[in-house]
């Protein structure tokens, strides 16, 4: 005999039993066993495989609806939206997804990369590869003053150690300053990234649609900001999306060679031709996604590092204000004509060619300002990256910030050194002058 409470068990699987399949479970109950053999019957048509594909494929594509609907929202209202693209596992599925939307064909969205001149070399090399795929050209930026993919420029310029002697001061050079660089020169009003709260407790609360403090305002659109790692691996499955070929070695995501691992670090889990080997939760818990970055590195107060510079905290504080904008001592100039002027004058003044967004820049802000009163000569400032020909042609400038001193015959004689304090600048103007 069966108990109430065997009988309220029974009754609980049946209803399961319909809920997944009502046409099964109404073939049971029509049998004439009635509840008692349901057990047996939920084992039969219980497929659990099966029913956790279906749902993971409900879900798929519920996350690529809204992904694509958040995407549509950014390069539909807003003429300039830029995608920095990293190339890792979330921002292949939103290449694949802005293609399939027609957006990197039609140019509704540009697509930027960041070489840091520290990637693997595949990273390089795989951007060319979705290029060709894909049909677009991505724009690419690196440290300022240096030629795109110039190595050994960049090495002569800030040093090949420069990460090891100051991480933070490496992340600007190589990270942020281009970064910025590339979204003020893309005339950016909608950023898209691949952030996703799973990637860690720093974005466990973003949402589709941010606010970055930047010339006002700048609109952030993150389309996989609910995904999962498992989502994401899932759906560059499901179209079989080209992605980097190192996560077939073992890398779940993909930054600096420097300082970026396998997980686990033997490389026994990796996805290859469309499918993982070994045991994916080494990558898809939690988190995980990124635990084999920035590995061996610290922030300057000794906490572990976990994010590359370009999203913590007022690393997009960008064009929020000018250089110099409420200095009395430092004059603007604003048109070609209006620094001729100051070369035809007939008295000696210093002239610094600026980006408002470059970091060596911001950091010789207060000095510069007290030149005028140190050396006793008008002191003026002239914004290079919206007018970078004629600054070259006729400033000397080919890297930001650039400081010349006028002489009263026109010449135009730069200031070389990388000393920008006011009594190193004041030198350089008497024995100029």
């Amino acid at each position: 005999e069966r108990t109430p409470a065997s009988m309220l068990v029974q009754l609980a699987l049946l209803a399961q039993a319909f809920t997944a399949s009502p046409r099964l479970a109404a073939s049971a109950v029509s049998s004439g066993r009635g509840v008692a053999p349901r057990v047996t019957m939920a084992e039969a048509v219980f497929d659990q495989e099966a029913f956790i594909a279906e749902s993971k494929e409900m879900r798929l594509k519920y996350l690529e609806e809204q992904a694509m609907f958040a995407l549509k929202i950014a390069c539909e209202n807003y003429d300039n939206a830029v995608f920095p693209n990293a190339l890792i596992a979330g921002d292949v599925v939103i290449t694949h997804l802005l293609d399939r939307l027609g957006y990197l064909k039609d140019g509704k969205c540009k697509v930027m990369v960041v070489d840091t001149f520290h990637l693997f070399p595949e990273t390089m090399d795989f951007l060319r590869e979705i290029e060709d795929h894909y049909g677009f050209k991505a724009e690419v930026f690196c440290a300022e003053g240096v030629p795109v993919g110039d190595k050994g420029a960049y090495d002569k310029k800030y040093g090949a150690d420069l990460w090891k002697e100051d991480i933070e001061q490496y992340d600007k050079v190589c990270k942020v300053e281009p970064f910025q660089r590339g979204l003020k020169e893309l005339n950016t009003n909608c950023m898209i990234n691949g952030r996703t709260r799973w990637q860690g407790f720093e974005r466990a609360w973003i949402d589709q649609f941010e606010n970055a403090p930047i010339g006002g305002g700048l609109a952030k659109c993150n389309p996989l900001a609910y995904w999962t790692l498992e989502d994401t691996f899932d759906y560059i499955a499901k179209y079989q999306v080209p992605h980097h070929p190192l996560h077939a070695k073992g890398y779940p995501s993909i930054g600096d060679a420097k300082d970026t691992i396998p997980i686990p670090e033997d490389g026994s889990v990796k996805f290859v031709d469309f499918k993982f080997e070994g045991d994916k939760t080494a990558w898809l818990d939690y988190a995980s996604e990124r635990k084999g970055r920035f590995v061996g590195l610290a922030n300057k107060d000794g906490s572990t590092k976990t994010e590359c510079g370009i999203h913590v905290a007022g690393a997009e504080r960008t064009f929020d204000r000018d250089l110099w904008d409420d200095s009395a001592k430092v004059m603007e100039l604003t048109t070609e004509e209006e620094a001729l002027k100051v070369k035809e004058k007939g008295e000696l003044a210093a002239v610094v060619v600026y980006a408002p967004w470059c970091q060596f820049c911001q950091a010789m802000e207060e000095e510069y300002s007290k030149l005028s009163e140190e050396a006793g000569i008008p002191t003026y400032k002239f914004r290079g990256d919206e007018q970078r020909e004629y600054v070259q042609a006729n400033w000397n400038t080919e890297s930001f910030p650039t400081i010349n001193l006028v002489k009263p015959d026109g010449e135009v004689v730069k200031y070389e050194s990388e000393d920008r304090s006011v009594k190193a600048l004041a030198d350089f103007v008497k024995s100029a002058a």
